[in-house]
């Protein structure tokens, strides 16, 4: 697996290398666990958007997106009508898809409803976590078994935009599985606060 020789002289995975923007994003964020709700309905919710674009398209504009959604607090875009989805499709700092856009206000709904069966979102996903075993060798994959089954649960609860490759890389970037490649000298960061990570109950 390629890796990136950074501006330190470390190795990085690959693709941090691909956009100037992606090292402080891979470094600071890529992998980290995450059990913040907000955070991880932005990302998967991102993740819908970037569905046939680049990641790099959609970082660039995540502040615009940040705005735009309310700082994804899911509870407050769920009361959105068709008039903030029509605001929306003119707002030139995100993604004026409009598939993507009533998306993110459905899962939105879906997201209020699944918080308050299991206590939190974090709960619902970190359950989705496989095991040491279940995981892949890193960067070898696009989807997973756990991937196509935690799709496979968000779509029969009427979630969209959540295909089996949409999960693997919202599963990625959370910290539900450590994806750096072994040179990379995040890796064993990312591991030690995957060690340390307490599980939502």
């Amino acid at each position: 697996m390629a890796v990136f020789i950074a501006p330190d002289g470390e190795p990085r995975c690959g693709w941090a290398g691909g956009a100037p923007e992606f090292l402080d994003y891979h470094d600071n964020e890529w992998g980290c666990p995450v059990v913040d709700d907000r955070r991880l309905f932005e990302k998967i919710s991102l993740e819908g958007f970037q569905s046939g674009l680049s990641w790099r398209t959609i970082l660039a504009k995540r502040e615009n997106f940040r705005k735009a959604f309310v700082g994804f607090d899911f509870h407050l875009v769920a009361e959105f009508t068709e008039t903030d989805v029509e605001r929306l499709l003119q707002d030139p700092g995100i993604v004026r898809h409009r598939g993507k856009i009533e998306a993110v206000i459905n899962n939105a709904r879906r997201a209020v409803d699944l918080a308050a069966r299991e206590g939190s979102l974090a709960a619902f996903f970190w359950r989705g976590e496989p095991g040491p075993g279940e995981v892949d060798p890193p960067q070898t994959v696009s989807a997973s078994p756990a991937s196509v089954a935690l799709s496979k649960d968000l779509k029969k609860r009427g979630w969209k935009f959540v295909g089996p490759t949409t999960v693997f890389a919202f599963m990625q970037a959370m910290g539900l599985v450590n994806d750096h490649v072994a040179e990379c000298v995040i890796r064993l960061r990312v591991e030690r606060e995957r060690s340390a990570f307490v599980r939502p109950g």
